[in-house]
């Protein structure tokens, strides 16, 4: 048992940095546990799946890993317009209005279909192209690999769009056990799928495609069931999603189309530095795709905070409460750092079990280990300031300058610097990596210096509650 003193000095401490005015520690601990919960199952499957396509070889792995660049470049524009359905939304229950919360919800789930639709459509129809564009200096077995799975991928697009189209909605209310749940449906199934069709049946890239899209499929219908049979709050009925009110898009579009935009060009980016990899060879390749994993599992808690962070202070904001959400946002800072030093000394000790999961050559080894202690020095001090503080501006509805800045930094240093140091100064996988970790520390200080003035949280999306 845990002796009274130290419980009553735990809920202090918890009660003066994770409570305020109408928010208190215990509802931030349970909009919170969720989703760190789902987080760490997206990582850890994410870790099993990479693995075991990794059985296929190094093509395959190498494959799989481009074709996600490019997938995270377009689902990133659904998650950006479901961010803009969650900010509304969130801002809406702040606000006590809850027949424009249900409306809201409406109507980003009709945006985010729609646009995954399209998306898809392009995709399929000139998938060729893009992959001849992206990844032609790319070994013939790695090219047709990553053809089958850019096919794969784009067909599912809808699927993982609507599936993430409602988990944004039902975050702004704070229901995010419900989308705890839709996520280990896609994500277990997923994993189940794979050693099913990638280990047992041996289909290798296409056996992953199967089982990418019968998971998201499965979310996706689960989904809609939950909304149409089984939830209370939102109150979607299914002629809600056909009816297209633009005056609600407009405010999730305020959000959500400067935050697409900044995920394409920000992704654009990252594909961009994908390329240069490709030029150094597969082995490269692998670098960077395992490194990335690794850096995907030191992020778990942060990612979890900074997803939890926009409910917190889109509510606050809709309340009309400026000092909840300034606070929320310096603690949720501080966990983050915090949560980065924990995950990094876990992790160390870790390397060899990992890394040994996804079968690397001996000859990249030692590359992994020292990209990955540079990393995790790096990210303590420079991933909460540069990717947490801007979810909290955005949920404010600051969303113009915050996608303004992550484009201009993105492209004028890691970019233009990941060509420089990779590629002229032939630093390799070193090089562009060290340029991504500049670019972090550029625009974190661009959002500390706006977080620290008033304009960030002048926009109006929604009148505050009564008597704010």
């Amino acid at each position: 048992m845990i002796p009274f003193r130290y419980k009553a000095r735990c809920h202090a401490i918890l009660n003066k940095y994770l409570s305020g005015e109408s928010i208190d520690y215990r509802q931030v601990i349970s909009l919170l546990l969720p989703i760190l919960i789902d987080q760490a199952f997206l990582v850890g499957i994410s870790l099993v799946n990479t693995a075991m396509i990794s059985s296929s070889g190094v093509a395959a792995i190498s494959a799989v890993s481009m074709v996600d660049s490019f997938n995270l470049f377009l689902v990133n524009v659904f998650v950006a317009l479901a961010t803009g359905g969650t900010v509304v939304v969130a801002q809406y229950k702040g606000s006590g209005n809850e027949k424009m919360v249900s409306k809201a919800a409406a109507a980003s789930l009709s945006a985010v279909t729609l646009v995954a639709v399209t998306l898809s459509l392009v995709v399929l129809l000139f998938y060729h192209p893009i992959l001849k564009f992206l990844f032609g200096t790319a070994d013939p077995e790695v090219f047709d690999h990553a053809g089958t799975y850019m096919v794969g991928s784009a067909v599912s697009y809808l699927g993982i769009a609507f599936k993430e189209g409602v988990s944004g909605a039902l975050r702004g209310i704070g229901r995010t056990r419900v989308t705890l749940a839709l996520s280990l449906i896609l994500n277990l199934s997923y994993v189940l799928l794979n050693v099913l069709f990638v280990h047992f049946l041996e289909m290798g890239v296409l056996g992953l495609s199967v089982a990418l899209n019968i998971s998201r499929y499965l979310a996706a219908v689960c989904a809609l069931y939950y909304l149409l049979r089984m939830d209370a709050s939102l109150r979607i009925r299914l002629k809600d999603l056909m009816d297209w009110n633009f005056s609600m898009f407009k405010k999730i579009m305020f959000i959500g189309l400067p935050f697409a935009a900044e995920q394409l060009f920000f992704n654009g980016g990252k594909m961009l530095t994908q390329i240069y990899i490709v030029s150094l060879g597969t082995y490269a390749i692998a670098t960077n795709a395992i490194s990335s994993v690794l850096a995907m599992l030191l992020q778990i808690p942060a990612i979890a905070l900074s997803t939890a962070l926009v409910t917190v202070v889109g509510q606050c904001i809709g309340r009309g409460n400026i000092q909840d959400a300034r606070k929320f946002t310096r603690s949720f800072l501080w966990l983050a750092s915090g949560s980065l030093v924990v995950t990094g000394l876990i992790l160390i000790p870790f390397f060899k079990p990992l890394v040994s999961l996804f079968r690397p050559p001996v000859e990249i080894m030692d590359d992994l280990y020292l990209i990955m202690l540079v990393n995790i020095l790096a990210q303590i001090p420079l991933w909460p300031i540069s990717f947490l503080l801007p979810g909290a501006l955005r949920a404010a509805g600051d969303s113009r300058f915050t996608s303004i800045a992550s484009m201009l930094t993105m492209w004028l240093f890691r970019v233009v610097l990941g060509y420089v140091f990779g590629i002229t100064l032939n630093y390799g996988v070193f090089g562009v990596w060290a340029a991504m970790q500049l670019e972090w520390g550029v625009r974190g200080a661009i959002f500390l210096w706006r977080y620290r003035g008033e304009r960030w949280y002048k926009h109006r999306l929604v009148e505050p509650a009564s008597g704010k």
